[in-house]
């Protein structure tokens, strides 16, 4: 089988010609290479493929694991109407995204980038932190013991906490949150998890006190969370 190499932006395009079969190592090693040089977005071209045997599909298989083993993508365009079905009875049109034409595919890497940048920065917003000091209640889920009514929210954040005050829990334990913050957040309730314990000796400004982590918070929850949070953070004074 013969391979082509062309750059379209940050996509590399290989250009397969012939068939892929027992004797097509090189796209395994052309795909590694593609991988060490920082190509890690491949598009392989298969309008001059001719056939594809149970061996080729195996190579095929082994080079699309190369590339997200290394976090990159592999996308497939221009398979002839005659190998499609071969795709399918394997499974790796499950596995492997297929498009009809180059620029379908080239346009997909595009939608994939903007999708990724989204995802990136919902996660940033979740993680900004707001030092706060708020009263809580915080006690065992399963249990009427033990609770914590004189502890604190240190900082919170829309995926956790720092509580400061209370050295009743143990890692793993599983707890009922309870707070009011004025004005959106009176009478708030959330499922938590114990993630991280306080070392007197190391942090002994910080003692006693856990992280905790929200878990099976609503999405409408979570974001009146993150509204107050932002707010909150767009009023403190730079440097704080």
């Amino acid at each position: 089988m013969e391979i082509k190499a062309r750059i379209k932006g940050p996509v590399i395009i290989l250009d397969l010609c012939g068939s892929i079969d027992v004797n097509s190592a090189n796209l395994i090693e052309i795909v590694g290479q593609c991988v060490r040089d920082g190509h890690c977005d491949i598009l392989c071209n298969y309008e001059e493929v001719i056939t594809i045997d149970y061996m080729g599909i195996s190579v095929i298989a082994i080079a699309y694991r190369e590339i997200i083993n290394s976090n990159g993508r592999m996308k497939l365009a221009g398979v002839p109407a005659h190998l499609r079905n071969l795709f399918s009875v394997t499974g790796l049109d499950k596995e492997i995204e297929i498009y009809a034409s180059e620029e379908l595919a080239l346009n997909s890497f595009k939608e994939d980038q903007v999708i990724e940048n989204i995802k990136k920065l919902q996660l940033r917003r979740r993680f900004k932190r707001l030092p706060i000091g708020i009263k809580i209640e915080l006690k065992a889920k399963y249990s009427s013991n033990p609770v914590c009514v004189g502890a604190d929210i240190f900082n919170l954040s829309a995926l956790g906490a720092y509580i400061f005050g209370c050295a009743d829990f143990k890692l793993g334990d599983e707890v009922m949150l309870r707070f009011k913050a004025p004005p959106k957040l009176q009478g708030m309730e959330l499922e938590a998890k114990v993630v991280w314990l306080c070392d007197k000796q190391l942090q002994p400004q910080l003692y006693p006190g856990m992280g905790i982590e929200f878990y099976n918070i609503q999405a409408a929850v979570q974001e009146k969370l993150l509204d107050y949070i932002e707010k909150n953070l767009s009023l403190m004074p730079p440097g704080e």
